[in-house]
């Protein structure tokens, strides 16, 4: 059980994919829109829709020409906006010189 669950953080590891997950948290979206709303080429996004959907944490659909991706788990998203509050509580309390914005 513990070997799937640092599976998981694994692919949640990756910034992209965090801001994909939690932008997928929101509803169905296409490879295009995905693009659009992450620093990343759609050749990359893409790449990271890929892991994980086989990893099993998305899943697609085709509409049409386009395919459709969506979490599987409400656990999912709940668990990457936990890792997103832990590191804004985090960089809180860091004094300003060593902050970052890209949290």
């Amino acid at each position: 059980m513990l070997a799937l669950a640092a599976e998981v953080l694994t692919h949640l590891a990756e910034p992209t994919r965090l801001r994909l997950i939690r932008l997928l948290a929101e509803g169905e979206r296409d490879v295009a829109t995905l693009t659009g709303q992450v620093r990343a080429s759609r050749s990359s996004v893409s790449q990271h829709l890929g892991r994980l959907r086989l990893a099993g944490l998305v899943r697609s659909r085709r509409d049409g020409r386009r395919m459709l991706y969506q979490v599987t788990s409400a656990n999912l998203v709940a668990l990457a906006d936990q890792a997103v509050r832990h590191a804004e509580h985090l960089v809180d309390e860091l004094p300003a010189h060593h902050r970052h914005s890209s949290v």
